[in-house]
């Protein structure tokens, strides 16, 4: 038998090119389907149609005469099959079984069917690769990273490589593995015990079946097993092994053994101290001053009452002395005691007018009470008042007064007016004179010229403040140096060991604190000068100390216990001068020109505003009119109306860098300086808030 197998886009297509292939007609010849058609995805992965045609051979004609009556006409063979196809639902097809390379055999298809199917294709089946070569084409294969491919046992290093049928292939993919990860740490104080994780994993590769083709790219398929080895068991292991036996965090130690991702979990944790409180006052009453119109309950507004000022009665009681209240200790991992920070009494100077029962502040006489607190060092007096009804010229002379201070009049060229423990009031113009007051300072005239401070004491404390502390600093390098020269056999032997430590700081002052000893001289100098406005004897204690220590040429004996006395007094004022004062003194002026301004709290003009004028605000600053020329500087931020003048003089205006500067108009020739960052307005710009943003840059909202 004569027989043929055709390929189509459909099973007509194929007859009709088998039929003309072997010169036959559809009556000559049994059809055989092998394969239908099937259309893939935007052509991929379609198949043709495949019949196998075979030529039938011709009755001889004895045959032809006997046997019984045929039927009255045969059907035509192609109506009969194409009835068939409309019959058969959708084919769902199955890949043809492929040949296996391995051994070169084919034991599960028919080799005859595989040739016509696939040749020169080249496939992938259950990780093996199987291909079917042709006379006039080899299929070819491109391997991606982490798949070796093997030849006849020999490692192909070629990406692409041709595939034959004779030869043997392997391919193998490589698993990887990794471990669980962990560590512990434990804090300075004790006080946590951190446990990081990182899992462990397995990624377990193979190779994806691939459909036939001349040409084909195998890829790894990869899967992740997240294996994480630490037990509960193991944490508590290695707490005890850093002998942690307090403070343990059971859910954290869970949650990090059954992690599935890298993190870091708190297993253990202290207790802090809980801080207590130093003694302190509660005010029983108003004590701060109020500045400004006041509206009546009515809603109209006085401006004959612009200014109240508080007052009590003899025998009324101010305030109320509290006991300091103890912190609680904390405790560490290793359950050692961490004690809470001492707290102190409250530590009262009683002034004029003052008497104290128990724990009550008690006025002896009518007036104005003043209550100034610093931490727990607190002041407590009635204020007396010096009322002056004229001018301050050289008919009254200088007034320097204990007390308030009022000014009916002006303060002329020259003259010097100072409220040492209390506040300043004039009602007139100031004019190039020198103002002083440790508590407030309101001005119903224009300053021309003048110097004026408010809460000089408070810029005093701030000055040795800053200095104390950079001076402790050094002293407590010094007593670790002479701690551990001391110990050591060969300062032991020296004479400097029974005659106190002043030899020794002579060489230390020259040989590692060179600057220490100007700088030391400097706070000394500051404390004299300032002498009566220091709030306390302590500040000149320190300085007599230092004198002694660190200046003098006597031979007097030096202790490491006096040194460390020292330190800790030195520790005490410096925290202390970081401590606001309460209330803090104010600055309240119409408008200033040429002149120089202090406060340690608030400044605030009201008025027009002020030219070629230096400011320094302790608190916030804020300008109801213009500023024009000169310097400001506000603490806690600054708010003004107007900056600058059409002809650009310059006008600075400044604040910390955690504040913020507020202009409705900034005109050219401002500059803006917040921390030390500094923006120069080339035109007039309106509405300004300006800040620094993280990257430390000034921006405005």
């Amino acid at each position: 038998m004569q027989s043929i197998v055709s390929k189509g886009k459909n099973i007509t297509e194929a007859i009709n090119l088998g039929l003309d292939l072997l010169e036959a007609t559809k009556k000559e010849v049994n059809i055989e389907i092998l394969q239908y058609e099937k259309k893939g995805f935007l052509g991929i992965r379609s198949k043709e149609a495949i019949v196998k045609l075979t030529k039938i051979e011709k009755a001889s004609s004895t045959d032809a005469s006997s046997g019984s009556e045929k039927p009255s006409g045969p059907r035509d063979p192609f109506a009969v099959l194409e009835e068939m196809v409309e019959q058969i639902p959708s084919p769902n097809l199955e890949k043809i079984e492929p040949s296996l390379i391995d051994e070169g055999q084919n034991k599960d298809r028919d080799e005859h069917d595989i040739s016509q199917d696939r040749l020169g294709e080249v496939w992938v089946e259950n990780g093996k690769l199987y291909c079917r070569s042709s006379p006039d084409h080899f299929p070819m294969v491109t391997l991606t990273k982490g798949i070796k491919l093997y030849k006849n046992h020999q490692l192909v290093t070629e990406k692409t490589t041709i595939i034959t049928e004779n030869d043997h292939y392997e391919m193998k993919v490589e698993h990887e593995e990794k471990g669980t990860k962990w560590h512990t740490s434990i804090d300075d104080h004790k006080l946590k015990v951190q446990l990081s994780v990182e899992p462990g994993y397995k990624i377990l590769r193979s190779i994806p079946d691939i459909e036939p083709a001349q040409h084909i790219q195998i890829e790894v398929e990869e899967k992740k097993e997240v294996h994480n080895s630490l037990t509960y068991g193991t944490i508590v292991e290695k707490l005890r092994a850093l002998r942690v036996i307090h403070g343990f965090n059971h859910n954290e130690m869970v949650k990090a053994s059954e992690a599935t991702e890298p993190g870091t979990y708190e297993i253990a944790t202290g207790k802090e101290p809980k801080p207590g409180r130093d003694g302190w006052v509660e005010p029983k009453m108003d004590l701060e001053e109020k500045v400004g119109p006041v509206e009546d309950e009515d809603g109209s507004v006085d401006y004959h009452e612009i200014r109240s000022i508080p007052t009590v009665e003899s025998g009324q009681v101010i305030a109320i002395i509290h006991p300091p209240i103890p912190g609680e200790c904390g405790y560490t991992v290793t359950n050692e005691t961490i004690p809470a920070k001492q707290t102190f009494p409250v530590a009262l100077k009683v002034g004029r007018g003052i008497s104290i029962l128990d724990d009550k502040i008690i006025a002896l006489e009518a007036g104005r009470p003043k209550i100034e607190m610093r931490g727990y060092f607190v002041k407590a007096a009635i204020m007396p008042k010096h009322m002056h009804y004229g001018d301050v010229n050289l008919t009254s002379g200088n007034i320097h007064f204990s007390g308030d201070v009022e000014i009916v009049g002006n303060i002329d060229e020259s003259m010097i007016v100072e409220a040492k423990e209390g506040d300043i009031i004039v009602h007139k113009e100031i004019n190039r004179a020198t103002v002083i007051a440790s508590g407030a300072i309101i001005t119903y005239g224009n300053i021309v010229g003048s110097e004026v401070s408010a809460g000089k004491s408070n810029l005093l404390v701030t000055e040795l403040g800053h200095l104390l502390g950079i001076l402790h600093q050094n002293v407590e390098k010094m007593l670790m140096l002479i701690q551990q020269l001391t110990c050591s056999p060969a300062f032991k032997d020296t004479d400097f060991s029974r005659g106190g430590l002043k030899p020794l700081l002579s060489i230390l002052l020259e040989k590692k604190f060179q600057n220490f000893a100007s700088m030391a001289k400097q706070y000394v100098s500051v404390v004299r000068n300032g002498e009566d406005h220091l709030p306390d004897d302590e500040w000149r204690e320190v300085a007599v100390a230092l004198s002694q220590l660190f200046l003098s040429l006597t031979n007097e004996v030096i202790t490491q216990e006096r040194m460390l006395q020292l330190s800790q007094k030195m520790k005490e004022l410096h925290e202390l001068s970081q401590i606001p004062v309460e209330p803090n003194s104010y600055l309240s002026i119409p408008s200033v020109s040429n002149s120089r301004l202090y406060c340690s709290g608030n400044v605030r003009i009201t008025g027009k505003g002020c030219v070629n004028t230096k400011i320094h605000a302790g608190g916030f600053l804020k300008i109801n009119g213009i500023i024009r020329g000169g310097e400001v500087y506000g603490r806690l931020g600054v708010d003004i109306m107007e900056a600058g003048s059409e002809i650009g003089t310059p006008t600075l205006v400044a604040a910390p860098s955690d504040q913020q500067i507020k202009i409705v108009k900034a005109m050219e020739g401002t500059t803006i300086k917040i921390g030390n960052v500094r923006y120069n307005f080339k035109e007039t710009a309106y509405r300004v808030l300006a800040r620094l943003d993280q990257d430390e840059r000034i921006v405005f909202d």
